[in-house]
């Protein structure tokens, strides 16, 4: 074990640990909304720290290095593609939910349809949640932890038996983050671990190239540009694990979906001072999604180059850090991915409690005795916080056994729960009189259609591919029982005049450097790019 780089990753930890808790401890959550929404006063420095924090976490540096290390460049479209649903949630999702002055997602379902879709709804995403997200965090976390440190071998006990251990260990440590600050004090971590993850995820590419040409970083750059150049490639062709064609269909509406719907995202969002601020907080993780196929995809690369073979091709970056980098570094990507495991599986935490306590518990409450107050909706909150914890851990670390690629097999079981109620959403958002009934009947009908051609039945389609189409009959579905049984009142929203609505006059100028940037990342990584030389 390198103590040296354990005893750094500590002082990160502690670092990180006293000026958060220092931050919030004169603040008190004891009403819902603070606890809940940080009180709406977040900063777009906090909201855009939020929302890559919240996205960026163990699964990803497990998945899509060894991706990489497979196939190629391909699995970089997730996070590039993600740039443009981020725009357009900004531009269009935004307005809308701050309008209403929502708190959760599935608020805005209850206002547009009934309380029975917005309840249909919040358990689909609590099973979600609890069965697919929070596991998968924590063994993300824990298998890099595990190969950066190397525990298993130094206590010698067996991977499983480690995993137990840490992901259990990272998960009383979330625990107690989530329940003494609500989201003021997870938004104040991720904007201190945005900047670890910043240096320290620039720093790997550089020691791992330097280390590749043996002390000579462009002897590394030249070693990488002139073999095996194949895996530099993103422009996927229908024998990839992702084709460049689902960038069009169903990769597009996972993320609409993922940034725009998905509750423990959006409420980060939510809890911006007013609309102008979360539009620049997405346009400020917006750009640090430019930059992740440095940090995310880039060692892969160089893994091609340093371990020809490897048994267990999920360890290539932790392995990577712990070869390339010196302690003070690895100490910095330890605490770095610690805290992205600890940012997401918080995330999670809050917005599952949110969504049990808001949609499920206090309405089934409020029809039976008087309303509860909001320190009780918190206690609740935070017991639910705890069964829902405690559950993941026990789940996570049989992840190991699950057969197929790690994280294609995540994106595809996650697609059952998403797209769906996307499509729902859209509906809801486009038209003023498709029904309540339209929205239970789209939403029973695609969950089974795509669990089926997924699990069933095998249609020789990409689930991207199924996905997009069954997005179109479900939408078709939907507006001829709108047509045919509409709304007897059409929809009107209303403003809950709780944040500013006024937009960030400078967005769509920032919007289209994105875009131009995201598309030349996609030529450099191809055959008039990289892949040709």
């Amino acid at each position: 074990m390198n103590i040296s780089a354990l005893l750094y990753f500590l002082l990160f930890n502690g670092i990180v640990a006293i000026i958060s808790w220092r931050k919030i401890r004169k603040e008190k959550t004891i009403t819902s909304e603070g606890f809940f929404l940080g009180k709406r006063n977040l900063s777009f420095v906090l909201v855009g720290s939020l929302l890559l924090l919240s996205n960026v976490n163990g699964v990803q540096f497990i998945g899509e290095n060894e991706s990489v290390y497979i196939n190629n460049m391909t699995v970089m479209a997730w996070g590039m593609t993600s740039i443009v649903a981020m725009i357009i949630v900004s531009e269009f999702f935004m307005p809308i939910y701050l309008r209403s002055g929502i708190i959760t997602t599935p608020d805005f379902l209850e206002e547009r349809y009934d309380a029975a879709t917005k309840k249909f709804v919040s358990i689909i995403f609590l099973v979600s949640y609890m069965v697919n997200m929070l596991p998968t965090v924590l063994y993300g976390g824990a298998v890099i932890f595990n190969g950066i440190f190397d525990f298993s071998d130094i206590l010698g006990i067996s991977n499983f038996a480690m995993m137990w251990i840490l992901v259990w260990s990272f998960g009383l440590i979330g625990i107690i983050y989530t329940l003494v600050g609500g989201i003021k004090v997870i938004a104040i971590s991720d904007a201190l671990l945005g900047v670890g993850l910043l240096i320290g995820g620039l720093f790997l590419p550089y020691f791992g190239l330097k280390y590749l040409g043996k002390g000579n970083f462009m002897e590394g750059v030249n070693i990488i540009l002139s073999s095996k150049t194949e895996h530099f490639n993103a422009i996927g062709t229908a024998k990839d694990a992702i084709p460049f064609s689902t960038l069009f269909t169903g990769m597009l509406l996972v993320n609409l979906n993922y940034w725009g719907m998905e509750q423990y995202i959006v409420q980060r969002i939510l809890a911006s001072k007013n609309l102008a601020e979360s539009q620049k907080g997405i346009t400020l993780a917006a750009v640090g999604k430019l930059l992740a196929p440095l940090i995310i995809n880039i060692p892969g690369i160089i893994a091609v180059h340093l371990y020809p073979t490897i048994n267990n091709t999920a360890e290539i970056f932790p392995r990577m850090a712990g070869d390339v980098l010196p302690s003070i570094l690895i100490g910095l990507i330890a605490a770095v991915i610690f805290g992205a495991a600890i940012t997401s599986f918080n995330a999670g935490l809050n917005s599952i409690s949110t969504l049990f306590v808001l949609n499920i518990y206090k309405p089934a409450y409020d029809k039976m005795q008087k309303p509860l107050k909001d320190e009780a909706l918190i206690k609740i909150g935070r017991r639910f916080q705890i069964f829902a914890a405690l559950l993941a851990m026990c789940i996570a670390p049989f992840i190991m056994f699950a057969k197929g690629g790690f994280y294609n097999y995540l994106q595809k079981v996650g697609g059952a729960f998403s797209v769906p109620i996307f499509t729902v959403l859209i509906i809801g958002f486009l038209t003023k009189n498709v029904p309540p009934l339209a929205a239970k009947v789209g939403l029973t009908f695609f969950v089974i259609c795509y669990v089926l051609s997924q699990f069933v039945f095998d249609t020789g389609l990409h689930f991207l591919h199924v996905l997009a189409i069954l997005f179109v009959i479900t939408v078709i579905i939907m507006l001829i029982i709108g047509k045919v049984q509409p709304m007897r009142i059409p929809y009107l929203q209303k403003d809950s005049h709780k944040v500013n609505l006024e937009p960030w006059k400078n967005r769509h100028i920032y919007s289209a450097i994105l875009i131009v940037l995201m598309i030349l990342v996609f030529i450099l990584l191809s055959k008039w790019g990289i892949v040709c030389c």
